[in-house]
């Protein structure tokens, strides 16, 4: 594939990082392109079939499963991790994929790499949703990535301060030959973007300025009518809230890889800045009755997380802990609650189980899980969990 320099200017970049090589990279309009691309190859190689994946995600993440003919088979996760457990029998003979997503940034290498010789073993190839911790995968004890494709996100609300842009890693030593010719076949036969979608990139800031201050009466519909005609790009449309996903895949704009080359050199600050909170986090929530912590987010050295998830009793005490960081001065937001964020239009679209009953981890972290903000100075932690302590003080404040 021809790259503009622009896109080999990140590749590199995401090479370096992550120590690999630039060829085995692919950069597309958004993550969620990257995957539908990626599955929609898997399923014409490998023929229709299942994708394990979990409802503690975003919606965006399991559209593609949907767009490209696939059936979503959702798995409960593990209370240490907040990703699937490793340790459930969900593994079949129609299993094409399993999804491993490194949830609030917690990579997990002991469960990953559990994961992905079970899925190995049933002859599924191991999806990497890196969105929330770009430029950090799975690895095993030898430091070898373990995943057949890895995605990373650029997008809204991430590790970096951009917009728009995924990156996709294909493993050059995966043993599905086939398969992951048939992806970088995909990967590389996507079309360029247009002029359009270089506007929509650029303007995407102002205008959202502009309709996060009209009152919501007049804001949301106006979001609405403009994501319908195209001359707007929400971080998740209504489209997307319905199993499908926005646009054909396509390439990054170059808006988008220039944006996220510039982000990336402040990211190894940014990510220290992230460790440093999360350290402060784990020390001041060490003795807080009613507060569960994922153990994965405790154990080793402190990771650069996205957001520290915390777990309280119910959906009444997450609520209070929430408005109650709020009203410090510390901005959060209630992510997966409800599970497939923001929230879905149709859940039979999404095939969402009625029977519950395997899923009761689940349940338990979207009626309790609160994201302690990563991006505030250290000095902040303290502020955040006297909040969170006072909210479980007196919940109805």
């Amino acid at each position: 594939m021809q790259r503009e320099p622009w896109e080999e200017a990140l590749a590199q970049r995401m090479a370096g990082l992550t120590g690999t090589d630039a060829r085995d990279w692919y950069l597309t309009y958004r993550a969620r392109h990257g995957m539908l691309a990626v599955l929609e190859a898997v399923r014409a190689t490998c023929g229709g079939g299942e994708v394990l994946t979990q409802l503690f995600t975003c919606c965006t993440a399991v559209d593609p499963i949907l767009a490209a003919g696939l059936d979503p088979v959702y798995g409960d996760v593990s209370a240490q991790t907040c990703s699937l457990d490793p340790a459930l029998p969900l593994l079949g003979g129609r299993t094409r994929a399993v999804m491993l997503q490194h949830t609030f940034g917690i990579v997990d290498d002991a469960s990953s790499q559990e994961l992905a010789e079970k899925a190995h073993a049933a002859g599924a190839l191991v999806l990497e949703d890196c969105a929330h911790c770009v430029g950090r995968m799975a690895r095993d004890a030898a430091g070898a990535p373990l995943a057949d494709v890895s995605f990373h996100s650029f997008g809204v609300e991430k590790m970096l301060p951009t917009l728009f842009g995924g990156a996709v890693w294909v493993n050059p030593a995966s043993e599905a030959a086939d398969a992951m010719r048939a992806v970088r076949e995909r990967l590389s036969s996507l079309p360029a973007p247009g002029a359009r979608e270089e506007r929509l990139n650029a303007s995407y800031r102002g205008t959202n300025r502009v309709l996060v201050h009209l009152p919501a009466a007049l804001s949301r519909p106006l979001r609405r009518a403009l994501a319908a005609v195209g001359a707007f790009n929400p971080a998740v449309s209504d489209e997307e809230r319905l199993g499908k996903v926005s646009r054909a895949p396509m390439r990054a704009t170059r808006f988008a890889c220039e944006a996220a080359l510039a982000a990336l050199e402040g990211h190894p600050a940014s990510a220290e800045s992230r460790r440093q909170v999360v350290g402060a986090y784990r020390g001041l929530l060490a003795d807080v009755p009613g507060v569960e912590v994922p153990a994965a987010a405790l154990r080793g050295e402190a990771q650069p997380l996205l957001r520290f998830p915390v777990l309280l009793v119910d959906a009444r005490s997450a609520d209070a802990a929430e408005a109650a960081i709020l009203a410090a001065g510390c901005y959060t937001t209630a992510w997966y609650r409800p599970e497939l964020g923001p929230g879905v239009l149709d859940a039979a679209a999404y095939r969402v189980p009625a029977d519950r009953s395997s899923l009761r981890v689940n349940d338990r972290l979207v009626a309790g899980i609160v994201n302690l903000p990563t991006d505030i100075p250290a000095d902040a932690a303290p502020r955040v969990v006297s909040a969170l302590r006072a909210s479980l003080a007196d919940p109805i404040a």
